[in-house]
This record gives structure tokens, C-alpha cells and sequence, in this order.
């Protein structure tokens, strides 16, 4: 099967119905905690949620490669907006009617929490091949995606601040509902016949044995690719430590210090300006520097310095410089992630390792909340902000202490026709440690991009 060149359409299709899901994501990313905080004001229940809302992404990461491929991509995007839309809908609704518990607001965040991964991970996977399509370099392409992210990210932050200060959470939650449909609707529209976006029909039926099968090849080549697995498991610990800060630390220190959900919205919004600005940055030179070099700065600068000057002051102007300064070592961070995974991981196991990937690095992700939550109303706000922002700095030094990371640097593995991501002869590690032979592939072949089709990082 031929691949259309210079067909743009399905790339910005995708680019778009991700930057509104996003911006919807941002809404949540407000909205929800403000919302637990206004109808329960106790910060752990506002963790609790956080946890149930994070535990069913965990669950969907690790099953849903399989399934992604043989449902299609197009098909499960489409289909986990839609579900997610009406979650959220719920929300506001039956606290409008006084039937809302405190177990249904976290059922309703459990269920967008399954959905919205395999939604998520359906569109990135995508993202080489429509590069191609659209004769787009993958660095590129890879970066284009993050910026757009980011800022829909940051336009999403400053919306969701203004509205829940002056609206409520529970008129967020509606507009972050019809985010979701008009996601559905872009991809439903932009990717229809795009080969790589439908399901599967070549290679053997989705048995349980066979399913089995296509779990195991994408967790075996994750673990033995040193590289791919020493970035999923610094990631997955900086991750617990977001979740801390986004569902519990900065709406408890906007509460309590800054004056209330405008001031967070801002926060957030710059922080999301300024990676958007990182991305965009990297995507225009960042081929010129180390990638590791570049990444373990980036980390440092975005790390640890909010949770510790969040600590020691109770205005926003301190914060809001350091968030600026965070967003533009993060913004390096996925652009990075996304080219070394496209290059270490084949088109044929691409949703298999992304999901083993993604489920990695949220593997945390559920306690980050909860256990934030619970310190903060034992030993207080400060003294939280100051242990967590420690165990960032410590784990944002790996790069730079374990060998395996020198593979981030190391050209890719191409094979007789020059293309990288090839499914035979696979070396999960590059240079570093050819670990892997032959993986079977139950894919159809689909024709790479200029520069190597592969998996999926784990995102920051």
C-alpha cells in the first residue's frame, strides 16, 4: 500500500483535535481539584480523587496496545472523547441536582481516567506516519506536537483560572466536556482512509493467547532496552511528583497564599507559555547540542525549583518567574523523549511499547495526590513542598550518573534501505546493548517516515 506524500491534512487533523483535548485537560486540571476542594475542603479527599482519577490510566496504559491496534486507532480516539465528554458532564450535573456523592465524583473521574489514555495514545502513535504523509521531518513533527500541546496547555490553564474564579469549577467542567466532542469530531472528520488509523484486519485474530502474546513482545523489548527503560523509570518517578503538585500542592498554596484559582490559572498558564517556547526552541536548534546534555538541564531547571520557592514565599511574583524559567527547561523535555522512543522502538510494536512505556511512568502517578494530600494535612504545606522538590532534585541527576543514558546521543539503528525503526534486527538500546533479535509483527507495513517510525516516550 502506497502512502499519500504531502497529504498535511491527517497531521494537522490530529495536531488540532490534540490541542483541544489538551485545553480540555487543562480545564480538568483545575476545574477537578477546585471542585473537591469547594464541596469537600479537605485537601485529602481532593488526593483521593486525584488517585481514582489516575489509578484506571495506569490500568488502560498497561492493556490497551493490543486492543488500540486491532480497534484502530481513529476508532478509539473518537470513541474516548465521547465517553470522557460525558464523565465530565455528569459531574456538574448531579451536584446541580444534589444526587452527587463523594464515591460518584470519584467513579465519574475513575472512568474518564480509563478512557482518556488510550484516547491520548492512539493519536501520538500516529504522529511518524502522518509526518510522513505530510513530508514532514520526524524531529520536526515530534516537536510541532509538543509546542501545540503546550500551548493549548497554557491557553487552557488561563481560561479554566478566570472561569472557576469568577463562574465556579462546575461551569468548567461542562466547557471541558464539549472540548472532548469537538476532539471527536476533528478526528472523525480528518482521518478517515488514513491506513495507519484503522483497524487492523492482516495477521491472526485478538485471542486471548494472541493478546497475551502482543502484551508480552511489547514489556519484553521495553526491558531489554536499557535506555528505553532507564527513561521510563526517571520518569515515573518525576511523575508521582506532578501529580503531587498539580492536584494538591499549587490549588492548596493558591488557596491558602496566593488568593485563589485566577492566581493558579496564571501560574499554570505562563509556566505552559514558556515550555511552549522550549519546544519550539528545541525544534528550531536543539539538533545542534547533546540530547542528554540538554535534557538533564532541562530537568534541573524544571524540577525542583517550584516545589522549594512555592515553600519559601507566599506571593506569586517569586513563583511566577521561577514557573517561567521551569517552563523552558521542560519544554525540551518531550521533544527529546519523542524522537530518541521514535528512533529506539519499530512501527510494528509501536502501540505495544507505548503502552508498556506509558504505564511505566504513571505507574506513580496515582499516589502523587494521595500521598501529597495526606502530608499536607499532617505536617504541613511547607514542609511537603520541601521533600518533594528534594526527591526531584535526586531524581533528576540520573542522566548524568548511569551509562545507559549515553544511547540518547548515539545515532539510530538503520537498516539496508536507511530507514530507522526497522522491525527486523531490532537493537532496543542502539549502539549500547543489541539485546533483542527478530520481534514478530502483527501489523501491516506501512511506509516510514523520512526519519524512522518507532514507539512512544513516556511524557512529562
Amino acid at each position: 500500500m502506497t502512502t499519500r506524500q504531502n497529504d498535511r491534512t491527517p497531521l494537522a487533523g490530529v495536531l488540532t483535535a490534540n490541542a483541544v483535548s489538551v485545553t480540555g485537560n487543562s480545564l480538568t486540571l483545575i476545574g477537578v481539584p477546585w471542585f473537591a476542594l469547594e464541596t469537600t475542603g479537605s485537601p485529602g479527599k481532593a488526593g483521593l480523587v486525584a488517585f481514582f482519577a489516575a489509578v484506571p490510566v495506569v490500568l488502560a496504559a498497561v492493556a490497551g496496545g493490543p486492543v488500540i491496534d486491532r480497534l484502530g486507532r481513529r476508532r478509539v480516539s473518537i470513541t474516548s472523547d465521547l465517553v470522557c465528554g460525558l464523565a465530565l458532564t455528569g459531574i456538574p450535573l448531579l451536584h446541580q441536582t444534589g444526587l452527587l456523592r463523594f464515591w460518584m465524583l470519584c467513579a465519574l473521574m475513575a472512568v474518564t481516567g480509563l478512557f482518556h489514555a488510550p484516547g491520548e495514545m492512539a493519536r501520538h502513535v500516529l504522529v511518524p506516519d502522518l509526518a510522513g504523509r505530510a513530508g514532514t521531518s520526524l524531529t520536526r513533527a515530534a516537536s510541532l506536537y509538543d509546542a501545540v500541546a503546550r500551548g493549548a496547555r497554557m491557553t487552557g490553564a488561563a481560561i479554566a483560572g478566570l472561569l472557576v474564579a469568577f463562574m465556579g469549577p462546575g461551569t468548567v467542567l461542562y466547557i471541558d466536556a464539549a472540548t472532548f466532542a469537538v476532539s471527536a469530531l476533528l478526528v472523525t472528520a480528518t482521518l478517515r482512509g488514513v491506513p495507519s488509523a484503522e483497524p487492523l484486519h492482516e495477521g491472526p485474530r485478538l485471542s486471548v493467547a494472541r493478546y497475551r502474546a502482543d502484551l508480552r513482545e511489547g514489556y519484553s523489548f521495553l526491558f531489554r532496552a536499557r535506555l528505553m527503560l532507564g527513561i521510563m523509570i526517571m520518569v515515573m518517578a518525576t511523575n508521582g511528583l506532578n501529580q503531587s503538585w498539580s492536584s494538591v500542592l499549587l490549588p492548596v498554596h493558591a488557596r491558602e497564599e496566593l488568593g485563589g484559582p485566577a492566581a493558579q490559572g496564571l501560574l499554570v498558564s505562563v509556566f505552559a507559555g514558556c515550555a511552549l517556547a522550549g519546544a519550539l526552541l528545541y525544534g528550531a536548534i536543539g539538533e545542534r547540542f547533546p540530547r542528554r546534555v540538554v535534557f538533564t538541564a532541562g530537568f534541573l531547571i524544571g524540577g525542583a525549583p517550584p516545589y522549594v520557592v512555592a515553600a519559601l514565599t507566599d506571593t506569586t511574583a517569586p513563583l511566577l518567574v521561577t514557573l517561567a524559567a521551569s517552563g523552558l527547561g521542560v519544554g525540551v523535555l518531550n521533544p527529546i523523549l519523542t524522537t530518541v522512543a521514535y528512533e529506539q522502538v519499530p512501527d510494528g510494536l509501536r502501540s505495544r511499547v507505548m503502552g508498556a512505556s506509558t504505564a511505566g511512568v504513571l505507574l506513580t502517578t496515582p499516589l502523587g495526590g494521595l500521598v501529597a494530600g495526606l502530608l499536607v494535612e499532617r505536617v504541613g504545606l511547607t514542609a511537603t513542598l520541601l521533600g518533594i522538590g528534594t526527591l526531584y532534585f535526586l531524581a533528576t541527576l540520573s542522566p548524568m550518573v548511569f551509562p545507559a543514558w549515553r544511547g540518547m546521543d548515539a545515532p539510530p539503528k538503520t537498516d539496508s534501505t536507511g530507514s530507522t525503526g526497522s522491525t527486523d534486527s531490532i537493537d532496543p538500546t542502539g549502539p549500547a546493548d543489541a539485546a533483542a533479535e527478530d520481534v514478530s509483527r502483527t501489523e501491516p507495513s506501512i511506509p516510514a517516515p523520512a526519519a524512522g517510525p518507532a514507539g512512544t516516550p513516556p511524557r512529562r
